[in-house]
């Protein structure tokens, strides 16, 4: 089924109210204190609730009758029929010929038969692989699955990169309270051998299982590390007495330690991986969109089957939420076009993500794949040139952290940086300082940061306190700087699948405004073939070297020069 072009939102009835009122809100002045005096409904009026979360908007640089525009842009790009292509499996990823079906690997086994795409009954083949995953990872954790040995798993490693590291590094960070098997992850990803070289340094080879993460089983960092991670199973087994390092020894220890996500089973086999332990994901889930597949197979051992269902379950809530939610009452179309609003409004081009809670240190780092890989793009996806600017650069650290680095720049800083603070209510370590309840002390944090940001400070303010006047312009906090804040009740499997879906969807709703294929990743490709080009000039290759440009001749030599391993 062919898809429609997409809409230029920029020649949109909508576009042009948007453009007018954004005019209008700067001649009047852009004044967040006054608006919240004026209005005394306003938090009600941008506040919202989705499964347990709770967003407010009211301190962004919009009205309510913003709101009201949003949804109309929303409507002239047709949010409602993509969002329904996409569902349902049309191939919105047209430049590789693909459905875009991550919201299938979280449907529940009642909806068996109910999605057929192209041919594939799809919940059917997403519950058969979980079905696999939970007997294996059960298998794990009871102790029934042993090392060649005969012990029992103590770590589990992901061998993986991009979307098969980021998302299940995320993951368990951010869910370490709830592992209750006594089994610990880590996680492989980066070639530089000094990331494989550390992550096994304290191993016990008998006690640890590798996953290996690669669709085709030819990504080339992971594939590399998987051979590195076998040989040094092997020294080590040997080194010890427990394998006598003859053929069948070794091939035995590898069946026993490794397994892998793949749907090359013959490269599987290849590798020494018995290919029934081969837990398969489809073309039509990308990379940064899988976590929730066989991906997550490390978070199902750790946490178990029971804990990666309700995972699932907080995907599915905001799912649901965003597809049948009209879209001036939807948060998470909403918070999508707020960011096209700084983004080509405000000509803002970068977004901090700000959350107040440890365990989610990592979730900036997964955000930037999903964002920055999926909307940075400078074509729509009928191969024509974009009308407005794209994309955000997504960055930021966990409160209180942050708070000690750079939020200086956001507070005080000449560039407008719209920030997304995330925070839970409850917190699984409670302790006290005294009489001081830690958390409160992180959530004070949270409360006042916002809003320092969004009504700042006056110069009279600052001379009230008895300030020298030389030094008052340097304590002024001008204010009007735009966040939304996200609470949720606890970070738990569900709250974390909650807040997944909700950015991915968001970066759904900005692709669709910008007409973007947000699917695909072209921009990763070249500079991989270069590589493989490059690579044999390092060391050996002196024809290899003479066809490079002048600069990486330069650099190469220099590291000829140099190298003393």
């Amino acid at each position: 089924m062919a898809i429609n072009p997409p809409v230029d939102a920029t020649t949109t009835e909508a576009w042009g109210k948007l453009q007018k009122h954004y005019d209008e809100l700067q001649a009047q002045g852009i004044d967040l204190k006054k608006w919240f005096n004026d209005d005394p409904n306003r938090v009600d009026a941008l506040s919202f609730d989705v499964g347990t979360l709770r967003f407010d908007f009211s301190k962004n640089l919009i009205k309510p009758e913003t709101i009201k525009l949003f949804a109309e842009l929303a409507d002239e790009v047709h949010l409602a029929q993509r969002t329904k292509d996409m569902y349902s499996g049309v191939h919105i990823n047209n430049t590789e010929d693909r459905a875009v079906l991550h919201t299938a690997l979280r449907r529940e086994a009642s909806d068996e038969g109910k999605l057929i795409v192209d041919g594939q009954d799809v919940v059917k083949d997403v519950r058969e692989t979980l079905d696999r995953m939970y007997a294996f990872a059960d298998k794990v954790r009871s102790g029934e699955w042993k090392g060649v040995t005969g012990k029992e798993i103590e770590t589990v490693v992901n061998i993986g990169i991009g979307g098969s590291d980021l998302g299940p590094v995320m993951v368990y960070e951010a869910l370490k309270p709830y592992a209750d098997a006594g089994i610990k992850a880590r996680y492989i990803s980066n070639i530089d051998p000094n990331d494989i070289a550390e992550k096994t340094r304290d191993l016990d080879p008998e006690t640890t299982l590798f996953v290996v993460v690669s669709k085709t089983f030819g990504t080339l960092e992971t594939l590399t590390n998987a051979r590195e991670a076998r040989a040094w199973l092997l020294e080590e087994l040997q080194a010890s007495g427990a394998i006598d390092g003859s053929d069948a020894q070794n091939a035995e220890a590898v069946e026993k330690h490794f397994v892998a996500v793949s749907t090359n089973l013959e490269r599987v086999k290849e590798f020494g991986i018995d290919p029934k332990n081969a837990f398969g994901f489809w073309d039509w889930v990308g990379g940064r969109y899988s976590v929730d597949s066989a991906v997550g197979l490390t978070l199902a051992i750790v946490f178990g089957p029971a804990r990666f269902e309700e995972f699932l379950a907080g995907f599915r809530e905001v799912d649901k939420y965003f597809a049948q939610t009209p879209f001036e009452k939807n948060a998470v179309v909403i918070m999508g076009m707020i960011n096209v609003w700084y983004r080509n409004f405000f000509k803002v081009a970068s977004h901090a993500v700000l959350p107040y809670d440890q365990y989610l240190h990592r979730f900036p780092a997964y955000l930037q794949q999903l964002t920055m890989e999926s909307n940075g793009k400078s074509v729509r996806w009928d191969g024509t040139p974009v009308t407005t600017e794209t994309g955000e650069i997504f960055w930021g650290e966990p409160g209180t952290n942050g708070q000690h680095a750079f939020y200086q720049l956001i507070h005080q800083g000449t560039q407008l940086i719209p920030a997304d603070f995330i925070a839970f209510a409850n917190t699984p370590n409670p302790l006290k300082d005294g009489d001081q309840d830690m958390h409160e002390l992180l959530l004070g944090n949270y409360f006042a940061q916002t809003k320092a940001l969004a009504f700042g400070k006056t110069a009279d303010e600052v001379r009230a306190e008895g300030t020298p006047e030389d030094i008052v312009p340097a304590r002024v906090f001008t204010g009007n700087r735009p966040t939304t804040s996200i609470m949720g009740v606890r970070l738990d499997a569900f709250a974390l699948g909650e807040l997944i879906s909700l950015y991915e969807m968001i970066t759904f709703v900005e692709g669709t405004v910008w007409g973007l294929d947000s699917y695909d990743q072209w921009g990763v490709e070249l500079g991989k073939q270069l590589a493989k080009q490059i690579t044999p000039a390092i060391s050996q290759d002196d024809d290899a070297l003479a066809a490079q440009d002048a600069s990486t001749r330069s650099l190469i030599n220099f590291y000829r020069e140099v190298r003393e391993f």
